[in-house]
């Protein structure tokens, strides 16, 4: 009986640690509202009634890149075929120039914790 005990705690034990990253990776979307703000806010809005110099970005999650009428997005953007993914902002907000050469996207978010923050958070606007 000792030995079943062991591995029903052990298996639990598994379950909450896969459960807790899990969670790391999804990121916080409360830190992520602000570091949209301070890395992303001067060009862009979660609310589409508020204009900046690039796209809003409510609803972001499934949405057709380039997709937004009356926004002037590059050549490049266009072409993509892009739907946004989690998995895609990712890829572009790491390193946008290298993810699409000819975007005109000038600002990455290095810092790993920031994007998923930030995703966390603009998935939270869907």
């Amino acid at each position: 009986m000792p030995q079943v005990i062991r591995i029903i705690m052990s298996a639990v034990i598994l379950v909450s640690v896969g459960a807790a990253v899990a969670r790391a990776d999804a990121g916080d979307p409360v830190r992520g509202a602000q570091r949209f703000q301070a890395v992303c806010g001067a060009c862009h809005s979660a609310d589409p009634a508020v204009k900046r110099l690039s796209v809003h970005l409510k609803s972001i999650i499934g949405r057709k890149a380039a997709s937004v009428p009356g926004v002037a997005y590059s050549t490049a953007l266009k072409a993509s075929g892009w739907i946004w993914t989690k998995e895609q902002l990712e890829t572009y907000l790491a390193d946008p120039k290298k993810a699409l050469p000819g975007t005109t996207m000038m600002v990455a978010a290095a810092n790993a914790k920031d994007r998923a923050d930030i995703i966390a958070y603009l998935a939270s606007l869907n």
